[in-house]
């Protein structure tokens, strides 16, 4: 019966509360993002907006490994990609005054697209390599101390939970400007959206916050040795059953 009413209550209640927020947090954000400060906009009008989707699904969000983070500092954030509400438990819930890197198809959509620009999110084309890595490198540039710059280095969701390869971006990144990377896996969220579908359901979804790894002194050549060790790290975060045998062909592949 829940099965059933579920759906109901997610297009006629859910959708139309999450398009209200999303409208009156961009009215407000724009305003509040140019007039006082980016990092206030996004922390109280947009982390709040994450927290509405979240209780709205509902998502019960449980946080491991806080006491990781230094507010003071600057991180490269690296998280797995499981589901779509990855993003309202990331930065709903890490407490972090983070910036998406995001695919430039989204500058499209009305009121996320200009509240996310106010804000300071990154928008990149993906298929322009060169374009995508200067347009982060000049935002990092910009960015208080304190802020995180978010990446999902596997560029698309997962379907069964177990990481796909990692690009190469987040990590070139970190290592140009000398970032800590601050790793996060996320769980439960494919469960609650799976890939490829519109099914929506409720669920428990967990974020668990890893220790920063250093790249201060590394070297650029580094690269492929930073991206495995991140990946490995984030998927011992995994569930037993999603956790995988690593590989170096498949960790180390880019594309």
């Amino acid at each position: 019966m829940l099965d059933r009413l579920y759906p109901i209550y997610f297009w006629l209640l859910v959708v139309p509360l999450v398009a209200l927020a999303t409208v009156i947090g961009a009215l407000i954000a724009i305003p509040l993002s140019l007039l006082v400060s980016p990092r206030l906009a996004n922390l109280q009008v947009a982390v709040r907006w994450s927290r509405i989707i979240a209780t709205l699904l509902p998502i019960r969000v449980t946080v491991e490994g806080l006491e990781q983070i230094d507010r003071s500092r600057s991180y490269v954030v690296v998280a797995n990609h499981q589901s779509q509400f990855d993003i309202p438990v990331i930065y709903g819930y890490c407490g972090l005054d983070l910036r998406w890197v995001m695919k430039a198809e989204l500058g499209k959509v009305p009121f996320i697209a200009q509240g996310c620009r106010a804000i300071g999110h990154i928008f990149i084309n993906r298929q322009d390599p060169d374009q995508a890595r200067s347009a982060i490198n000049e935002a990092v540039a910009r960015l208080p101390q304190g802020t995180g710059i978010l990446f999902f280095p596997e560029g698309t969701r997962s379907r069964d939970g177990r990481l796909l390869p990692f690009k190469k971006g987040a990590f070139r990144v970190a290592l140009d400007q000398q970032l800590p990377i601050l790793p996060m896996t996320v769980s439960g969220t494919r469960h609650i959206n799976t890939s490829k579908t519109l099914k929506v359901r409720p669920g428990p979804a967990h974020l668990k916050i890893h220790q920063p790894i250093e790249t201060a002194g590394l070297p650029v050549t580094e690269e492929r040795t930073l991206r495995r060790r991140v990946r490995a790290v984030i998927n011992s975060g995994l569930p037993a059953d999603e956790q995988e045998v690593e590989t170096e062909a498949r960790s180390l592949h880019a594309t």
